[in-house]
């Protein structure tokens, strides 16, 4: 059994994770956890985005809240490394730019455990969004790239990533359309 957690930290990240979720479950032979930061929390989000979007529930929620980035990111860490610890990974798949995504890829990485990066790639190449930041850095670190576009396949292999790393899977976020297209 591989062991999997799936970290989600806006509200977005549910989205993207959902038919991630779904290919786990399909396919078998995985055990995943699901772990929301509460980097983005609103109480009113529940009911949309896991009731009538049929996107699981976390089974973990960190409850980091807001803050400046630096101190954001470093509560993560704090909270994420003891869930880390005790599920003990194989993989921990991050998604999207958020601080929640290389918070969690960082714990990872310091503890051996390989990282997976959905929406890897993408690039504004404004390095004075901390999203961009996050992007870049994260990447560096993945050990398994999705990539949603050719042009983020492109901006990996300009940035000297390894190919081998590289996978062209398509947007999850569209998975998630067709998904609920009926509800639409």
């Amino acid at each position: 059994m591989i062991r999997v957690i799936c970290v989600c930290g806006a509200r977005p990240n549910f989205m993207k994770i959902a038919p991630v979720m779904r290919a786990f479950e399909a396919k078998g032979g995985f055990e995943v956890l699901l772990v929301h930061t509460g980097q983005h929390y609103d109480e009113n989000m529940s009911k949309l985005f896991f009731d009538e979007l049929g996107i699981p529930r976390p089974d973990v929620n960190l409850e980091v809240g807001s803050g400046s980035h630096a101190v954001q990111t470093a509560e993560i860490m704090k909270r994420f490394e003891p869930v880390m610890l005790d599920f003990r990974p194989d993989y921990v798949l991050v998604v999207g730019d958020v601080n929640s995504t290389i918070a969690c890829g960082l714990v990872a990485v310091k503890l051996g455990v390989k990282v997976i990066h959905v929406e890897a790639g993408l690039r504004s190449f404004d390095r004075t969004m901390p999203e961009e930041v996050n992007r870049v850095l994260t990447d560096t670190i993945s050990d398994l790239l999705f990539v949603t576009e050719q042009s983020g396949v492109d901006n990996l292999k300009n940035e000297g990533i390894d190919a081998s790393k590289v996978h062209f899977v398509g947007n999850v976020m569209i998975d998630t359309l067709l998904a609920n297209k009926e509800k639409a």
